[in-house]
């Protein structure tokens, strides 16, 4: 496990890909990550099995909240693909809010629920450089500050413990919720790719964020 203060990455099962097909068929979550059309169940158990093919670096990690404790045991009514995410150019961040309080690792697994997903891709060992995407599948945790969390604890787990140098993403100018969440994570804007993405009838600018590993922790 990977834990944040109110969140943490545990590595993706196949009991997730129902709530994966669940999230990404909702046409709000659509609109954040590179998925266009309708996916199923048989599409999204062919993503996990080339997910499972990829370098351990590249795996999807699956984003949970820890729940207060009296919610622990209630069902995690999750949903929040990979799909994407982590091999996506549009993913995005659903964000939530503070809670005081220190991780409960030693937390029985009924005290935490998915949100979403991860994860690191075209790693480029030599240059110490990837690419990242993510998603919060779970609307009810959007604009909570938790996209933004989850995107710092990916950065510090890309920089501390696969050695990157460069991390960067890529996300549509469309989607102001997640380019906030990115910026106040530290990521700075580097460079736009001119209608890079057809959706809704229309050509959308790709804008690219990056965040060197000595920019990490800066304001």
């Amino acid at each position: 496990m990977i834990y944040g203060e109110r969140i943490r990455f545990r590595a993706i099962d196949r009991d997730d890909l129902p709530t994966f097909v669940k999230w990404i068929n909702d046409p709000e979550v659509l609109q954040g990550i590179g998925i266009y059309l309708p996916f199923s169940m048989a599409d999204e158990e062919d993503w996990f099995e080339g997910m499972r093919k990829r370098p351990p670096d590249e795996h999807n990690l699956a984003i949970e909240v820890r729940l207060p404790s009296d919610q622990a045991g209630s069902p995690s009514d999750q949903a929040g693909s990979p799909s994407d995410q982590a091999g996506s150019p549009s993913d995005q961040a659903g964000l939530p809010s503070e809670q005081d309080g220190e991780p409960n690792k030693e937390g029985g697994e009924d005290n935490w629920k998915m949100i979403g997903s991860c994860g690191f891709f075209n790693l480029d060992k030599r240059n110490r450089s990837a690419e990242f995407g993510i998603m919060i599948g779970d609307k009810s945790y959007w604009n909570r500050g938790y996209g933004t969390e989850a995107v710092r604890l990916l950065a510090q787990h890309g920089y501390n413990t696969l050695n990157l140098n460069r991390i960067y993403l890529r996300v549509l100018e469309t989607n102001p919720r997640a380019i906030r969440a990115y910026e106040k994570a530290g990521f700075t804007l580097e460079g736009r790719q001119r209608q890079a993405e057809f959706r809704d009838g229309k050509y959308i600018d790709m804008l690219v964020l990056s965040m060197l590993k000595d920019e990490f922790g800066h304001p």
